[in-house]
């Protein structure tokens, strides 16, 4: 694979024909689908951000033990792992907008759980069930974006989408500072009663049209996308085409989801994999969910440490958002990586100096700006990244299998992190993030081998590029 300059700085014609493009798809649907999207992604980050600043609220308030707050801390991640199991068949099945109904009403109703909850049971339940709808939407979200903006916006589009996910958990972490942890499960809820309205008013998938044999509505929903004045037959053709295709090649031995496992996407299945369950493994949500426990063993205020943090992961967001679409996924993967993997070092560094008393005034400093370089690097690529190339990379007759899959693998990943974290810290807290550290630089390894660049190319373009062309084609590999 050629070798590209890490981060390349966007000019001033790169911005004018973004803004251009923007400009072009700004049709009433595509606004409200992208909304939409952005406002379920919000949802997503408010469920993740929401444990690390009530942590002590909670014990205190229900007399919870660490056991206790580590298996609501955690039981997210088993409803992660259900969801993780449905959400390829349930988006193949209903489609894409369907599926979004079912993710929004389980968390409403999860979230009402936990602010009515008068005992440690029903938050629980509150919290499993906001697991599988962030299981089933953590791909979906992204698919669907995917799926309906132009190729020369998809990047920017998936990515602004998913930097509401880090916006969520800011004004979480923000919030969980001033406003009492029932409250602030009340104030969850509102993303997702406002997206409820929308859902009647955005236009399903082409592609999920396509799949199921409706080719008929397939250019109406692009006209409805582009405007009514763009001319679409050529995209409408591709996507027709290349699913026909697709259908007329199917492995007649192999049925559902185990066409997955077939010889010629192992490639693409490793990649989604190790992308989507590499910031799990790295620690990302014991950074997370016990932020709180990070600070206080280092001496950082939790205030300041979850103010700091919430607003440099935006930033890093904000950064990724403009030069995705620039740099491509590759090379911001690629700085992104990196940047956790010093975050981690960082904070395992913080550890030692303040079990060894070692630099007493500068300890907290150095822990509070390894946590902030680590959602910094998060938020730049790690955090939309992944999940935009397993969306992109996977073609439509396994998208669900392949969700599924990625889905599971990171949900499981997510769960034993969280669980144990707490336990790991108590083992040896440097320990626990120099581990974290390495698998940081083993997935920097991966990336850079074997992962290719997407930037540029319609969906159909990548799924030829990957499944139609021999192995040795240099574009690819």
């Amino acid at each position: 694979m050629a070798e590209e300059g890490l981060l390349a700085c966007p000019d001033k014609s790169s911005s004018t024909s973004l803004l251009s493009e923007i400009s072009n798809v700004s049709t009433r649907p595509f606004v409200l689908a992208f909304t939409t999207c952005s406002c379920g992604a919000f949802s997503f980050g408010c469920i993740v951000g929401y444990t690390a600043p009530t942590q002590s609220s909670i014990m205190k308030d229900l007399n919870l033990s660490i056991a206790d707050y580590s298996l609501f801390g955690s039981i997210l991640t088993v409803g992660l792992i259900l969801g993780a199991l449905i959400c390829g068949k349930l988006t193949d099945l209903v489609g894409r907008v369907n599926t979004m109904w079912i993710t929004n009403i389980l968390v409403i109703i999860g979230w009402f759980a936990i602010a009515f909850g008068k005992g440690v049971w029903l938050l629980d339940i509150g919290r499993f069930l906001q697991g599988i709808s962030v299981g089933i939407s953590s791909y979906l979200g992204p698919v669907y974006i995917t799926e309906i903006a132009p190729r020369h916006l998809r990047g920017a589009a998936s990515s602004l989408s998913q930097l509401s996910v880090g916006v969520g958990i800011s004004v979480l972490y923000a919030l969980g500072t001033v406003v009492a942890w029932r409250d602030l499960a009340i104030l969850g809820a509102i993303p997702c009663l406002m997206i409820v309205p929308l859902l009647f008013f955005i236009p399903e998938s082409p592609r999920w049209l396509a799949k199921v044999g409706k080719e008929k509505e397939v250019e109406a929903v692009l006209l409805s996308l582009r405007g009514a004045k763009s001319d679409v037959s050529d995209e409408a053709r591709e996507i027709v085409e290349y699913t026909q295709h697709v259908k007329q090649h199917q492995d007649v031995n192999s049925h559902g989801f185990f066409k997955l496992f077939q010889r010629k996407y192992v490639l693409s299945l490793t990649i989604g994999i190790v992308l989507i369950a590499l910031p799990q493994l790295g620690g990302l949500n014991g950074y997370t969910f016990y932020t709180d426990s990070i600070f206080t063993s280092t001496g950082v205020s939790s205030d300041v440490g979850f103010i700091s943090t919430s607003i440099i992961q935006m930033i890093g967001g904000i950064l990724g958002t403009v030069l995705v679409d620039v740099s491509g996924r590759r090379s911001l993967l690629l700085v992104s990586q990196a940047g956790m993997f010093l975050g981690c070092l960082a904070t395992a560094i913080s550890f030692i100096l303040q079990k060894n008393n070692c630099w007493e005034t500068g300890t907290p400093i150095l822990a509070l700006i390894s946590v902030m370089v680590y959602f910094a690097s998060y938020g730049l690529g790690m955090g939309p990244l992944p999940w935009i190339v397993a969306s992109e990379i996977y073609p439509v007759d396994v998208k669900g299998a392949a969700g599924t899959v990625c889905n599971l693998v990171t949900s499981i990943s997510s769960w034993v992190v969280t669980y144990f974290f707490s336990f790991l810290l108590q083992w040896s807290s440097t320990g626990t993030f120099i581990l974290f550290a390495t698998v940081m630089f083993l997935g920097f390894v991966f990336t850079a081998k074997l992962v290719p660049e997407t930037k540029g190319k319609s969906l159909e373009e990548i799924h030829s590029l990957f499944y139609d062309s021999p192995p040795e084609d240099s574009t690819i590999f």
